[in-house]
């Protein structure tokens, strides 16, 4: 069932807080908060679509294995020393430091 967000419409008309609630796609929305009995108003918001260029998709596609799959190399910085440490391909060096733009 999908997750449909409502506003709680103040007495003298302005916005109030949001709440989520589980609802089937068939019933009416709600006109009244099921716990305080206030006006509410639904909130459409945009839907949340995965799509081939989503956070999860991206990350996947720059695993180590599918980057050297596909021919590339790939390095990882060291937060401590700044030094990059090859963790995929077989072209260039094991590390290296990169210069300081100061």
């Amino acid at each position: 069932m999908p997750t449909y967000t409502y506003q709680v419409i103040n007495s003298d008309g302005s916005d109030g807080e949001t709440f989520d609630i589980i609802q089937p796609m068939n019933a009416s929305a709600l006109t009244f908060h099921p716990e305080l009995g206030v006006p509410v108003r639904r909130v459409y918001l945009a839907p949340s679509i995965a799509s081939r260029y989503s956070p999860r998709t991206s990350k996947a596609r720059l695993d180590t294995k599918n980057v050297e799959r596909a021919g590339f190399t790939k390095y990882e910085r060291d937060k401590l020393t700044g030094v990059y440490h090859k963790t995929a391909g077989k072209e260039g060096p094991a590390t290296f430091k990169a210069k300081s733009n100061k």
